[in-house]
């Protein structure tokens, strides 16, 4: 296998079928769960068309092992597997590295990640269409990353904001309705 080769591995988790993708550098795309492993295959190739099936080397086999540790409810830190992120954005490249350091049961919003960045809050939206196109979520946490005060926000995985709650749920996070709209006294 050489750098521009790809290759996947679907797998079951306590949360789903996931799938992963790795070329000789490093895992190049992580899919988070769907409810069968047909559908995990059908999602992977789509955005890897050329990749192929294949028997993981060690460091992809951890990759597997700790997503599934994660999805039983394990406190998994999943920031140094080794990533090929080459193609992206230089400015998105900052975003996956300072999201990698958000750590399990910890949350940022798209501003504060911006602000950590050293880019104003106009940049908070770059940081949310980074999320949204994140190739490896959960080894770099975008489901952490949420709108404006602490709300969800999208999510772009299967399941949308629902599957983001589980995953922060999973972590400890408990994410408080919205207050009731306020109301008008009758007097």
């Amino acid at each position: 296998m050489n750098k521009t080769e790809q290759q996947y591995l679907v797998f079951e988790t306590a949360g789903g079928f996931c799938g992963i993708a790795w070329n000789d550098t490093g895992i190049v795309r992580f899919q988070l769960p769907t409810k069968s492993a047909e559908s995990t295959e059908r999602l992977m190739l789509r955005r890897l068309p050329d990749a192929v099936p294949g028997t993981p080397p060690p460091a992809v086999i951890e990759a597997v092992d700790a997503a599934k540790r994660y999805f039983q409810g394990e406190e998994i830190d999943f920031s140094d597997i080794k990533l090929d992120l080459s193609g992206q954005d230089a400015f998105f490249s900052q975003i996956y590295d300072a999201a990698r350091r958000l750590g399990w049961g910890h949350t940022t919003t798209y501003g504060a990640l911006a602000k950590e960045l050293g880019a104003g809050p106009e940049a908070a939206r770059d940081v949310g269409q980074a999320m949204a196109k994140n190739p490896v979520p959960l080894i770099i946490p975008c489901h952490r990353v949420l709108a404006a005060g602490g709300k969800i926000g999208g999510f772009s995985a299967p399941g949308g904001s629902t599957a983001k709650a589980s995953m922060l749920e999973l972590e400890g996070v408990r994410l408080e309705p919205p207050p009731p709209a306020q109301q008008s006294l009758a007097l």
